[in-house]
């Protein structure tokens, strides 16, 4: 019997993650074109990051079945193994037979034959132990943070480190909602097309309702937003409402000169342009040039043409003989404030990394401060829930420049959705924070400095 689209998809994308390194979400955005059916995009999407999400439980479920470390089965099989264990034990609506048959099809696809019958057995055998609860199936000697992890399928280490911050209940609080699919959020780019936008994603069959945290955002609940004309336009970008905050809280007047130093995707360098308008100096930089020049065209499709774009490290002295009025470090971070939209992400990261991502965060932040105008304002970001990133950061880099401070971030009136209370966004530091639990969005952290 033939594979069916979607579990074909899924099988591809997975073994991209797993033996390339790729992100889910950039391989499911190339092979979910036009020619796949909205029911095929969905299940493929669902198959490819629930496996990413509970792929530590599964694997404990593997090496179970299999009597064999994870580490010596075959790159393809194991992924049709995870793909056959997550719709299994995840997915109710899902036939065993449709998820068994699939599974070992793909294998014999991959030209993996021989592990075929070892498929077949090992996910019948998932099949019939589904509905048993797992803690029936957890080994007795296991640490707190261990179950945690292995619970709900996040690295011990990083368990460790939310226990020691955030407690227990607010730990497993955070951990079941990176297992959760997240929000899908739009930013509405320009207000003038506000009703061009609603009629858009109506004609489209796609059904939204009004954003959380800002006004001018939305959540889709149902459809294909890049499918409709708003989109296509520019007159709408898909953002998390976190995400969307960033670029407001830099607070740019019309004329004011910008500089976003790791601009890209664009999403916030395009909210910056248009706040300052087409006769202001409005620089996005970026370390690589392929991403400038897909963001080149974003940009112009959106109306925001007069953007100058410059390729350049963002940790070595910055090339501009003059100051910026407004600056954004949107900074290259560990992600731990995205794990439910971006779970490859939680098995790539291991400690280390931390301290040197702190590294160059802080030559980042070093660089922008020179180049920042007399009462102009920067804006540090993260996408991270990590102090190493965050306040560490701008603690270091303001002791090498004393002549700099961190102010108390205010939103800007009218930005907020009705019920929002800025005191909520804003901690008694004058950082800005989300917590994916609390705000129903990625976890963030923004800083403003200046000089004194």
């Amino acid at each position: 019997m033939p594979i069916t689209p979607a579990r074909t998809i899924a099988f591809d994308a997975l073994l991209r993650v797993e033996t390339e390194g790729a992100y889910a979400s950039d391989v499911l955005h190339a092979r979910l074109n036009a020619k796949v059916s909205s029911r095929d995009a969905a299940l493929a999407t669902e198959i490819v990051m629930g496996a990413l999400r509970w792929q530590r439980l599964i694997d404990f479920f593997i090496e179970r079945y299999t009597s064999k470390k994870i580490a010596t089965i075959d790159a393809e099989v194991l992924v049709a193994l995870r793909m056959g264990i997550y719709q299994l034990r995840f997915l109710s609506r899902i036939p065993a037979n449709a998820a068994v048959n699939d599974s070992v099809e793909l294998v014999k696809r991959a030209r993996k034959s021989s592990a075929a019958s070892l498929v077949n057995a090992v996910l019948r055998r998932a099949a019939r132990e589904s509905a048993k609860p797992v803690e029936e199936f957890l080994p007795l000697d296991l640490t707190p943070a261990d179950a945690l992890g292995l619970l709900h399928s996040h690295p011990t280490w990083l368990v460790e480190r939310w226990l020691a911050r955030f407690g227990r209940a607010e730990t497993i609080t955070l951990l079941a909602t990176n297992n959760e699919t997240p929000r899908r959020a739009c930013a509405v780019i320009s207000r003038e097309f506000r009703e061009d936008v609603t009629r858009s994603l109506a004609d489209a069959s796609v059904e939204f309702e009004p954003g959380r945290l800002l006004r001018d955002a939305i959540t889709v609940r149902s459809g294909d937003i890049a499918k409709t004309t708003a989109f296509e336009r520019g007159w709408i970008a898909i953002q998390d409402e976190a995400s969307q905050m960033i670029p407001v809280l830099l607070d740019v007047n019309p004329g004011e000169s910008v500089l976003d130093v790791c601009a890209a995707p664009g999403g916030k360098t395009l909210a910056l342009a248009r706040a300052a308008g087409p006769n202001a100096l409005v620089v996005a930089a970026d370390r690589r040039e392929n991403r400038l020049r897909v963001m080149r065209e974003r940009l112009a499709r959106a109306g925001a043409s007069y953007v100058k774009f410059v390729a350049l490290d963002g940790t070595a002295s910055l090339p501009f003989n003059s100051k910026f009025h407004r600056i954004l470090i949107d900074a290259p971070c560990s992600g731990t404030g995205t794990l439910a939209r971006n779970p490859e992400i939680r098995w790539k990261l291991k400690p280390t990394d931390l301290a040197e991502l702190h590294q160059r965060q802080v030559m980042l932040l070093d660089s922008a401060l020179e180049c920042l105008a007399p009462h102009g304002r920067l804006i540090y970001s993260t996408c991270s829930l990590e102090p190493e990133e965050n306040e560490s950061v701008v603690s270091e880099a303001l002791r090498s420049h004393p002549e700099f401070q961190m102010t108390a971030l205010e939103i800007p009136a009218g930005v907020l959705a009705n019920g929002t209370h800025a005191d909520t966004l804003v901690t008694q530091d004058g950082a800005f924070r989300t917590f994916p639990p609390l705000h129903f969005t990625d976890g963030f952290f923004a800083a403003a400095l200046r000089r004194r």
